[in-house]
């Protein structure tokens, strides 16, 4: 198979497993990834069975797939942050941070506000408000119509008032 081709079904086996995911039949998504992944290893199925793994809590492997996706494309922010998040359910706070940082410096990351808003978090159980604030304004600057940012921002604002 061509790599365009290759890549091109891919693509489409790496859609499949997101509707299996999101359908909540994670075992087979799982099993679709892998397949997109053997076809043509792409950043995103990566990142994506990272993310399925760590619904099933597998961290450890979520996280190896995260680290798979940087080595195929470091300018994918996605998986930085996910690593920043499997972290943060770990309570392993500061080990976080560097990692959501290289996810807001990434040039290609969507959702953009979530790095900021997971650092915010992170700054808010280390009641470090005004860097709780810094990150929070962030992502409302990069996301102003989010509930869940503006929620945010406005209870933080609201505490330190």
């Amino acid at each position: 198979m061509a790599d365009a081709e290759a890549l091109k079904r891919a693509v489409e086996l790496w859609r499949e497993a997101c509707r299996y995911q999101m359908a909540g039949d994670l075992d087979r998504a799982v099993e679709t990834y892998k397949r997109s992944i053997e076809t043509y290893p792409t950043a995103e199925a990566h990142t994506y069975l990272g993310w399925t793994y760590s619904f099933q809590n597998r961290i450890d492997d979520a996280t190896a797939e995260c680290l798979k996706a940087i080595e195929i494309d470091p300018e994918f922010g996605n998986p930085y942050n996910d690593i920043g998040v499997y972290l943060m359910q770990q309570e392993r706070f500061d080990e976080a941070v560097p990692w959501l940082e290289k996810a807001k410096r990434a040039p290609r990351y969507d959702p953009r506000h979530f790095p900021y808003l997971n650092l915010g978090r992170i700054y808010l159980k280390q009641r470090k408000w005004w860097e709780a604030l810094r990150e929070f304004e962030g992502a409302a600057r990069l996301a102003p119509r989010d509930a869940e940012t503006a929620k945010a921002l406005h209870n933080l604002r609201g505490q330190l008032n």
